[in-house]
């Protein structure tokens, strides 16, 4: 994990007990959560954070030279793998470990209910669970417990929480059901779970994969459990949900297609477009970073969608948009939770003028803003012209076909993102006069801001730390020049495309916003009519059948007791004579064809 130039990170975590190396670290962190909830809330928050903080120092501590499983068994009688080492998943245990610290810090500064943080502190288990898996079977059952965790962490908030917590199950119930279909058709193929008996998803099962994985990624179509969902919990939960389901699906999607692919690549691009566009439209601050977090998945997927085109820049490209992405990304969330926890308002036209009452909040903004939208000097800057130069590397290949649209898509993708961040940093911070007077950050909530801002500006200056982070560069240093002229022009371009863009289309965005709706306005409803519908078709036609049973009973046993009468209403006008035991038998049989009839029908 480190690289010529690079500040050797692994040697900061040298001192670890080579037995703690093979101790899965998620178990610890789910304690830690169970600790949160039963212990005092400051007791409960530090060792909440000194687990996570575990997290990040295992994945750093790591030998890079040994690959594989450390943690090998069986589980449902299939061999299987719980702590699986290589350069992806050290990659990813690190990122997580981090922001998970800074983001207890920050709940417990926000005053989060321990049930909170505790929900949180076992969706970060299975989340690191998941990354660490070695086998498709563990990382399904620790992909599905992480959509039952997050669940709960939404629905614990109460209130409009739980409707959306409920329509979020459905996607991620949906999603997992693919997935598990998927990983059933490779191992009929392939005969083994394991990562090692196959390099990525069966061919096979590659559809079924791709819809599944695709939902967790937030594909188009499939992406409005997003905006839905993350603007309804505390806003500490949001932090937490903002950066873990979708970044390790997207994990996940290139562990299941490590060789990428254009549809992947063209999939991607569409996505900065399409989730920078209704970024634009939004005014609840929560909702706005929502859409972003469809846009910013978007670029990770054209890197990793690249890299059997490109190459080993557009993969590491990808993976370091992807460990920036949760940096920057929890770090919006946590400055507009600030907003959002002082003011008691949840849409910007309400806010306005704050940058004086909220100094912190409006600097850590600025941070967090000027790396999504890769200004020079933070991270973003750096992964998303990784990403780029890999989409203009394959632009004449494309141009021969007729076009160069992914370089457009991005490009156009980094346009609308640069308007987006104005817009909210405009409406939120400089637009009007404040109309009220809120206190700023408390202390935790400054602390869990700060390592997230801090490691922004790090990364985006220190470039070389960044590009040591990722698996195989270790020439790519060499190659690669972002802070070239040509980089350079380029973001000032786009800054000045963003700037002139919302001022100019301020008005005609407020009017769409009105008028333009996500696929959202016509699923949700035709899902629940359908669903309403059905269920109303389903118990009408057992109520139907039970009515029918029911008279037919009825009829048998007004039939048994009234022989004479049944006779008469059938035109048999003779006196019935019968022995006892022959009228019983021909009872029977009737009653015996009647029932044949009704379960044969």
């Amino acid at each position: 994990m480190t690289g010529v130039g690079a500040v050797d990170l692994g040697a900061l975590a040298s001192w670890l007990p080579p037995a703690l190396l093979s101790l899965p670290s998620y178990a610890l962190v789910a304690i830690a959560a169970l600790l949160v909830v039963a212990l005092p809330r400051r007791i409960g928050h530090l060792l909440g954070a000194a687990a996570t903080a575990f997290v990040l120092v295992q994945a750093l501590a790591f030998d890079p030279s040994v690959y594989g499983p450390l943690l090998a068994g069986r589980f449902l009688g299939f061999d299987v793998v719980f702590l699986n080492v290589d350069d992806f998943s050290r990659l990813m245990g690190a990122v997580i470990g981090f922001l998970a610290t800074a983001a207890v810090a920050y709940a417990y500064g926000s005053d989060a209910p321990k049930w909170t943080s505790g929900l949180a502190l076992i969706y970060v288990a299975s989340t690191v669970a998941t990354v660490y898996a070695g086998d498709w079977l563990t990382l399904v059952f620790f992909w599905e417990l992480m959509a039952v965790t997050s669940t709960l962490l939404v629905w614990h908030h109460g209130g409009e929480a739980v409707r959306a917590g409920f329509r979020y199950a459905i996607f991620h119930g949906i999603g997992g059901t693919l997935l598990l279909a998927a990983v059933v058709v490779h191992f009929g193929a392939v005969e083994s779970f394991l990562f090692t008996a196959e390099t990525g998803i069966h061919a096979s099962a590659a559809p079924l994969a791709a819809v599944g994985i695709g939902i967790n990624c937030g594909f188009i179509l499939l992406h409005t459990w997003l905006p839905d969902t993350y603007p309804r919990p505390h806003i500490a939960a949001s932090v937490f949900l903002s950066v873990f389901t979708t970044k390790t699906a997207v994990y996940v999607l290139y562990r299941a297609f490590p060789e990428g692919g254009l549809w992947m690549a063209y999939l991607g691009g569409a996505m900065a477009v399409y989730g920078a566009f209704f970024a634009l439209l939004q005014y609840d601050p929560r909702r706005l970073l929502s859409y972003h977090i469809q846009a910013q998945v978007g670029y990770m997927l054209a890197g990793i969608g690249l890299a059997g085109y490109v190459g080993e820049k557009a993969l590491a490209g990808g993976f370091a948009h992807l460990l920036n992405n949760v940096l920057y990304k929890s770090l919006l969330f946590m400055a507009l939770g600030v907003v959002i926890y002082r003011t008691g308002k949840q849409d910007i036209r309400e806010m306005g003028g704050l940058w004086r009452k909220m100094p912190i909040a409006f600097v850590i903004y600025l941070v967090g803003a000027a790396s999504i939208t890769a200004v020079p000097g933070f991270n973003g800057f750096v992964s998303k012209g990784m990403v780029i130069d890999s989409a203009h590397e394959i632009h004449q290949f494309e141009i021969a076909l007729g076009g160069g649209l992914l370089w457009w898509l991005l490009i156009l993708g980094g346009v609308g993102t640069f308007m987006s961040f104005i817009k909210l940093g405009y409406y939120t911070f400089f637009h009007g006069p404040a109309s009220s007077s809120p206190r700023d950050a408390t202390a935790f909530q400054t602390v869990g801001m700060t390592l997230a801002a801090a490691a922004c500006v790090f990364l985006g200056v220190s470039y070389e730390t960044l590009i040591g982070l990722m698996p195989h560069t270790e020439y790519l240093l060499a190659e690669l020049h972002p802070y070239s002229a040509g980089h350079l022009r380029e973001s000032a371009a786009l800054l000045v495309a963003g700037f002139v863009g919302f001022f100019a289309l301020k008005r005609p965005l407020g009017w769409l916003a009105h008028h333009v709706r996500d696929v959202d306005a016509v699923t949700y409803p035709a899902f629940f009519y359908a669903g309403r519908g059905l269920i109303w078709g389903v118990t009408e036609l057992w109520a139907a059948v039970d009515r029918a049973t029911m008279r037919l009973v009825a009829l048998l046993e007004w039939t048994a007791m009234n022989p004479r009468s049944a006779a008469r209403r059938l035109g048999i006008d003779s006196e019935i004579r019968s022995g006892i035991g022959r009228g019983v038998l021909v009872i029977t049989l009737v009653a015996a064809a009647a029932l044949i009839l009704v379960l044969v029908g």
